[in-house]
């Protein structure tokens, strides 16, 4: 599993011109699966966004989580995160997961986060979405469950 995590004053995500997730201050995360992730790969990688401490407290430091912030997830499903780019010019994806088990594990990993207490707004499995954000910092980070 891997999570691109960026930390937002705001972002949205759009499909068939309406919006259908929107978030201030919090995360935009692009969310991809690969053939040999488990559910304790999945928890793994909520427990980490949900308690990495990116914002600043009183004094500048980056030391406060998204729960203290009172922040919110916007989380978009992205199977390109697993690209293979070793050969020729065209990626190929087939180390992305297959969609149906990604769509049943996206929702899970939502959810996951979800019981941490935590606004999780989302993107539309499948969908061609046109993704907005304002990054704040900028502060991205990559989380990938082979780098446990």
């Amino acid at each position: 599993m891997r999570v691109v995590l960026q930390r937002v004053k705001s972002a949205s995500v759009t499909v068939d011109d309406q919006v259908i997730g929107k978030v201030g201050k919090g995360y935009m995360l692009l969310v991809g699966f690969t053939h040999d992730d488990s559910i304790e790969d999945i928890d793994y990688i909520a427990r980490k966004v949900a308690n990495a401490r990116l914002f600043a407290d009183e004094n500048g430091k980056i030391n406060l989580s998204i729960k203290q912030v009172q922040g919110a997830i916007l989380s978009v499903s992205q199977f390109t995160l697993y690209a293979s780019t070793k050969h020729g010019n065209r990626p190929g994806f087939g180390a992305a997961q297959k969609p149906e088990l990604a769509k049943e594990n996206y929702h899970y990993f939502n959810e996951k986060l979800r019981s941490y207490g935590i606004e999780v707004q989302t993107g539309q499995f499948g969908a061609d979405m046109d993704v907005a954000l304002v990054n704040d910092g900028p502060v991205t980070i990559i989380y990938d469950s082979n780098q446990k």
